[in-house]
Protein backbone atom coordinates (compact mmCIF):
# COMPACT_ATOMS: atom_id res chain seq x y z
CA UNK A 1 0.00 0.00 0.00
CA UNK A 2 1.32 3.46 -0.93
CA UNK A 3 1.66 5.61 2.18
CA UNK A 4 2.20 8.84 0.23
CA UNK A 5 -0.93 10.95 -0.13
CA UNK A 6 0.76 13.59 -2.32
CA UNK A 7 3.19 12.70 -5.10
CA UNK A 8 4.93 14.57 -7.88
CA UNK A 9 7.41 13.03 -10.29
CA UNK A 10 9.60 14.91 -12.78
CA UNK A 11 7.12 17.78 -12.65
CA UNK A 12 7.85 20.67 -15.03
CA UNK A 13 6.12 23.87 -16.07
CA UNK A 14 7.27 26.52 -18.52
CA UNK A 15 5.10 29.59 -19.05
CA UNK A 16 4.70 31.53 -22.31
CA UNK A 17 7.82 33.52 -23.02
CA UNK A 18 10.06 30.69 -21.90
CA UNK A 19 10.02 31.32 -18.14
CA UNK A 20 10.76 28.03 -16.40
CA UNK A 21 8.78 27.91 -13.14
CA UNK A 22 9.24 24.25 -12.19
CA UNK A 23 11.99 22.01 -13.54
CA UNK A 24 12.01 18.24 -12.92
CA UNK A 25 10.56 18.42 -9.41
CA UNK A 26 10.02 15.30 -7.30
CA UNK A 27 7.93 15.50 -4.14
CA UNK A 28 6.34 12.97 -1.81
CA UNK A 29 4.26 13.77 1.28
CA UNK A 30 3.48 10.91 3.67
CA UNK A 31 -0.06 10.39 4.86
CA UNK A 32 -0.66 12.23 8.13
CA UNK A 33 2.31 14.58 7.72
CA UNK A 34 2.53 18.34 8.07
CA UNK A 35 4.79 19.22 5.15
CA UNK A 36 6.23 22.71 4.91
CA UNK A 37 7.44 23.98 1.54
CA UNK A 38 9.83 26.92 1.65
CA UNK A 39 11.84 28.86 -0.89
CA UNK A 40 12.59 32.36 -2.04
CA UNK A 41 10.13 34.40 -4.09
CA UNK A 42 9.84 32.88 -7.55
CA UNK A 43 11.13 29.46 -6.46
CA UNK A 44 8.08 27.74 -7.99
CA UNK A 45 6.13 26.89 -4.83
CA UNK A 46 2.75 28.27 -5.91
CA UNK A 47 3.08 26.76 -9.40
CA UNK A 48 3.85 23.39 -7.83
CA UNK A 49 0.81 23.55 -5.56
CA UNK A 50 -1.46 24.55 -8.43
CA UNK A 51 -0.25 21.63 -10.55
CA UNK A 52 -0.80 19.21 -7.67
CA UNK A 53 -4.33 20.56 -7.27
CA UNK A 54 -5.18 20.17 -10.95
CA UNK A 55 -5.51 23.93 -11.43
CA UNK A 56 -2.57 24.10 -13.82
CA UNK A 57 -1.40 21.51 -16.33
CA UNK A 58 2.28 20.54 -16.24
CA UNK A 59 4.36 20.38 -19.40
CA UNK A 60 5.91 17.18 -18.14
CA UNK A 61 5.65 14.76 -15.25
CA UNK A 62 2.85 13.63 -12.96
CA UNK A 63 1.10 15.19 -9.97
CA UNK A 64 -1.27 13.22 -7.78
CA UNK A 65 -3.20 13.72 -4.57
CA UNK A 66 -5.00 10.77 -3.00
CA UNK A 67 -3.61 8.68 -5.85
CA UNK A 68 -5.30 10.69 -8.60
CA UNK A 69 -4.59 13.53 -11.01
CA UNK A 70 -7.06 16.12 -9.72
CA UNK A 71 -7.43 17.58 -13.22
CA UNK A 72 -9.48 14.47 -14.08
CA UNK A 73 -10.56 13.30 -10.62
CA UNK A 74 -14.28 12.91 -9.81
CA UNK A 75 -16.06 15.21 -7.37
CA UNK A 76 -15.94 12.56 -4.64
CA UNK A 77 -12.13 12.80 -4.63
CA UNK A 78 -11.80 16.55 -5.21
CA UNK A 79 -14.04 17.41 -2.25
CA UNK A 80 -11.60 15.57 0.02
CA UNK A 81 -9.01 18.27 -0.75
CA UNK A 82 -9.22 21.87 0.50
CA UNK A 83 -7.10 24.76 -0.74
CA UNK A 84 -6.40 28.28 0.46
CA UNK A 85 -4.56 30.20 -2.25
CA UNK A 86 -2.00 32.94 -1.75
CA UNK A 87 -4.43 35.48 -3.21
CA UNK A 88 -7.76 34.09 -2.13
CA UNK A 89 -10.64 35.65 -4.07
CA UNK A 90 -13.91 35.39 -2.14
CA UNK A 91 -17.11 37.18 -3.24
CA UNK A 92 -16.87 40.46 -1.35
CA UNK A 93 -20.63 41.12 -1.37
CA UNK A 94 -21.28 38.00 0.72
CA UNK A 95 -20.62 37.24 4.36
CA UNK A 96 -19.04 34.16 5.92
CA UNK A 97 -22.44 32.75 6.93
CA UNK A 98 -23.71 32.94 3.34
CA UNK A 99 -20.56 31.30 2.00
CA UNK A 100 -20.98 28.47 4.50
CA UNK A 101 -24.50 27.81 3.21
CA UNK A 102 -23.32 27.71 -0.40
CA UNK A 103 -20.29 25.52 0.28
CA UNK A 104 -22.28 23.08 2.39
CA UNK A 105 -24.09 22.06 -0.81
CA UNK A 106 -20.77 21.10 -2.42
CA UNK A 107 -19.15 19.24 0.47
CA UNK A 108 -20.68 16.12 1.95
CA UNK A 109 -18.68 16.53 5.17
CA UNK A 110 -19.39 20.22 5.69
CA UNK A 111 -19.32 21.14 9.40
CA UNK A 112 -21.24 24.34 10.24
CA UNK A 113 -20.31 24.02 13.92
CA UNK A 114 -16.60 23.89 13.11
CA UNK A 115 -16.87 26.89 10.76
CA UNK A 116 -18.59 28.91 13.49
CA UNK A 117 -16.03 27.90 16.10
CA UNK A 118 -13.05 28.91 13.95
CA UNK A 119 -14.66 32.20 12.91
CA UNK A 120 -15.34 32.97 16.58
CA UNK A 121 -11.79 32.09 17.53
CA UNK A 122 -10.54 34.46 14.83
CA UNK A 123 -13.00 37.16 15.95
CA UNK A 124 -14.84 37.31 12.60
CA UNK A 125 -18.57 38.28 12.70
CA UNK A 126 -20.32 35.68 10.47
CA UNK A 127 -22.80 38.26 9.16
CA UNK A 128 -20.22 40.91 8.21
CA UNK A 129 -19.84 41.37 4.41
CA UNK A 130 -16.35 40.50 3.26
CA UNK A 131 -15.79 43.94 1.71
CA UNK A 132 -15.99 45.38 5.24
CA UNK A 133 -13.18 43.11 6.49
CA UNK A 134 -9.46 43.72 6.30
CA UNK A 135 -7.32 41.61 3.99
CA UNK A 136 -6.05 39.63 6.97
CA UNK A 137 -9.59 38.96 8.21
CA UNK A 138 -10.68 37.83 4.75
CA UNK A 139 -7.81 35.34 4.81
CA UNK A 140 -9.06 34.08 8.18
CA UNK A 141 -12.47 33.47 6.60
CA UNK A 142 -10.85 31.50 3.77
CA UNK A 143 -8.96 29.38 6.29
CA UNK A 144 -12.13 28.74 8.31
CA UNK A 145 -14.00 27.63 5.18
CA UNK A 146 -11.19 25.27 4.21
CA UNK A 147 -11.18 23.58 7.60
CA UNK A 148 -14.97 23.37 7.72
CA UNK A 149 -15.05 21.10 4.67
CA UNK A 150 -13.23 18.51 6.82
CA UNK A 151 -10.84 17.47 4.04
CA UNK A 152 -8.39 14.60 4.10
CA UNK A 153 -5.77 16.85 2.50
CA UNK A 154 -5.37 20.54 3.29
CA UNK A 155 -3.20 22.66 0.96
CA UNK A 156 -2.31 26.16 2.11
CA UNK A 157 -0.30 28.66 0.06
CA UNK A 158 1.22 31.30 2.37
CA UNK A 159 -1.67 30.90 4.86
CA UNK A 160 -0.16 33.33 7.37
CA UNK A 161 0.24 36.19 4.86
CA UNK A 162 -1.31 39.30 6.37
CA UNK A 163 -1.97 37.66 9.75
CA UNK A 164 -0.72 39.12 13.00
CA UNK A 165 1.31 36.93 15.41
CA UNK A 166 -1.75 36.02 17.49
CA UNK A 167 -3.72 34.95 14.42
CA UNK A 168 -0.73 32.98 13.17
CA UNK A 169 -0.56 31.11 16.46
CA UNK A 170 -4.30 30.41 16.23
CA UNK A 171 -3.81 29.07 12.71
CA UNK A 172 -1.16 26.65 13.96
CA UNK A 173 -3.49 25.52 16.75
CA UNK A 174 -6.19 24.86 14.16
CA UNK A 175 -3.74 22.76 12.13
CA UNK A 176 -2.92 20.69 15.20
CA UNK A 177 -6.62 20.15 15.97
CA UNK A 178 -7.30 19.32 12.31
CA UNK A 179 -4.69 16.55 12.40
CA UNK A 180 -5.82 15.22 15.78
CA UNK A 181 -9.51 15.15 14.80
CA UNK A 182 -9.14 12.66 11.93
CA UNK A 183 -7.17 9.59 10.93
CA UNK A 184 -4.45 10.17 8.34
CA UNK A 185 -5.15 13.82 7.58
CA UNK A 186 -2.37 15.62 5.78
CA UNK A 187 -1.30 19.27 5.49
CA UNK A 188 0.90 20.73 2.75
CA UNK A 189 1.68 24.42 3.12
CA UNK A 190 4.11 26.94 1.75
CA UNK A 191 5.38 29.81 3.83
CA UNK A 192 8.15 32.36 4.29
CA UNK A 193 7.70 32.36 8.07
CA UNK A 194 10.24 29.77 9.14
CA UNK A 195 9.39 30.07 12.84
CA UNK A 196 5.89 28.77 12.07
CA UNK A 197 7.35 25.82 10.19
CA UNK A 198 9.51 24.84 13.13
CA UNK A 199 6.46 24.84 15.41
CA UNK A 200 4.23 22.58 13.36
CA UNK A 201 5.94 20.87 10.39
CA UNK A 202 7.49 17.42 10.64
CA UNK A 203 8.55 17.27 6.97
CA UNK A 204 10.33 20.04 5.06
CA UNK A 205 11.02 20.73 1.40
CA UNK A 206 13.31 23.55 0.31
CA UNK A 207 12.76 24.76 -3.28
CA UNK A 208 14.86 26.98 -5.48
CA UNK A 209 14.63 27.76 -9.19
CA UNK A 210 11.92 25.17 -9.71
CA UNK A 211 13.63 22.21 -8.07
CA UNK A 212 13.78 20.62 -4.66
CA UNK A 213 17.09 21.59 -3.09
CA UNK A 214 16.69 19.44 0.01
CA UNK A 215 13.89 17.58 1.69
CA UNK A 216 13.09 15.21 4.51
CA UNK A 217 12.14 15.28 8.14
CA UNK A 218 12.86 18.52 9.97
CA UNK A 219 14.85 16.65 12.59
CA UNK A 220 16.78 14.74 9.96
CA UNK A 221 17.71 17.81 7.94
CA UNK A 222 18.97 19.64 10.99
CA UNK A 223 20.95 16.66 12.29
CA UNK A 224 22.46 15.76 8.91
CA UNK A 225 23.77 19.21 7.99
CA UNK A 226 26.48 21.22 9.73
CA UNK A 227 28.32 24.46 9.17
CA UNK A 228 32.02 23.58 9.41
CA UNK A 229 34.80 26.10 9.81
CA UNK A 230 38.37 25.01 9.10
CA UNK A 231 41.17 27.40 10.05
CA UNK A 232 44.60 26.84 8.51
CA UNK A 233 47.85 27.94 10.11
CA UNK A 234 49.04 29.43 6.83
CA UNK A 235 47.78 32.61 5.22
CA UNK A 236 45.29 30.94 2.90
CA UNK A 237 43.26 27.81 2.25
CA UNK A 238 45.33 25.27 0.25
CA UNK A 239 44.34 25.10 -3.41
CA UNK A 240 41.94 22.27 -4.18
CA UNK A 241 41.16 21.52 -0.54
CA UNK A 242 37.76 19.87 -0.04
CA UNK A 243 35.75 18.53 2.87
CA UNK A 244 34.03 15.12 2.63
CA UNK A 245 30.28 15.58 2.27
CA UNK A 246 30.68 19.24 1.33
CA UNK A 247 27.67 20.84 -0.37
CA UNK A 248 29.13 24.29 -0.82
CA UNK A 249 31.95 26.38 0.63
CA UNK A 250 33.64 29.74 0.65
CA UNK A 251 37.19 30.68 1.55
CA UNK A 252 38.31 33.91 3.20
CA UNK A 253 42.01 34.11 3.90
CA UNK A 254 43.01 31.10 6.03
CA UNK A 255 39.39 30.15 6.85
CA UNK A 256 37.22 27.74 4.87
CA UNK A 257 33.53 27.75 5.81
CA UNK A 258 31.54 24.83 4.40
CA UNK A 259 28.05 23.41 4.52
CA UNK A 260 28.59 19.70 5.07
CA UNK A 261 26.18 16.78 4.86
CA UNK A 262 27.03 14.27 7.54
CA UNK A 263 26.98 10.56 6.75
CA UNK A 264 26.70 7.55 9.03
CA UNK A 265 30.39 7.90 9.77
CA UNK A 266 32.06 11.15 10.78
CA UNK A 267 33.12 12.72 7.44
CA UNK A 268 35.57 14.95 9.27
CA UNK A 269 37.39 12.15 11.09
CA UNK A 270 40.20 12.02 8.54
CA UNK A 271 40.82 15.75 8.93
CA UNK A 272 40.83 15.98 12.70
CA UNK A 273 44.35 14.61 13.09
CA UNK A 274 45.90 16.60 10.28
CA UNK A 275 48.48 19.10 11.55
CA UNK A 276 48.19 22.78 10.70
CA UNK A 277 44.42 23.15 10.87
CA UNK A 278 41.62 23.54 13.41
CA UNK A 279 37.99 22.44 12.91
CA UNK A 280 34.88 24.03 14.41
CA UNK A 281 31.37 22.63 13.91
CA UNK A 282 28.11 24.57 14.30
CA UNK A 283 24.58 23.11 14.32
CA UNK A 284 22.05 24.74 12.00
CA UNK A 285 18.53 25.90 12.72
CA UNK A 286 16.07 25.75 9.84
CA UNK A 287 16.56 29.44 8.98
CA UNK A 288 20.35 28.99 9.04
CA UNK A 289 20.05 25.95 6.80
CA UNK A 290 17.76 27.82 4.40
CA UNK A 291 20.21 30.71 4.11
CA UNK A 292 23.25 28.45 3.78
CA UNK A 293 21.65 26.50 0.94
CA UNK A 294 20.24 29.43 -1.01
CA UNK A 295 22.49 32.41 -0.33
CA UNK A 296 25.41 33.31 -2.59
CA UNK A 297 24.43 30.73 -5.20
CA UNK A 298 26.10 30.91 -8.62
CA UNK A 299 23.97 32.00 -11.57
CA UNK A 300 24.09 28.68 -13.39
CA UNK A 301 22.16 27.60 -16.43
CA UNK A 302 18.92 26.10 -15.04
CA UNK A 303 19.55 23.02 -17.18
CA UNK A 304 22.74 22.37 -15.16
CA UNK A 305 21.80 23.42 -11.63
CA UNK A 306 24.08 23.46 -8.62
CA UNK A 307 21.53 22.13 -6.18
CA UNK A 308 21.96 18.93 -4.23
CA UNK A 309 19.72 15.90 -4.36
CA UNK A 310 17.09 15.64 -1.60
CA UNK A 311 18.16 13.81 1.53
Amino acid sequence: MNDHVIEASDLAKTFPGGRVAVHGLDLTVPTGAVYGLIGRNGAGKTTTLRMLLGLLRPNRGTARILGQDLWHAPRAVRQRVAYVSQEQQLPSHQCAAQLCLHLAKLHDRWDHRLAGKILARFGIPPEAPLWALSGGDQRKVAVALAFASRPDVLVLDEPAAGLDPIARRQLIEEMVEFLADGDGRTVLFSTHIIADLERVADQIGIMDRGRMVAGGSLEGLQSDMRRVQIIFDGGSVPAGFTVPGMVRSRAEGPVLTALVRLSGEDPLAALRNQPGLRINEFPLGLEDLFIELLDRQPADDPANPWWISPA
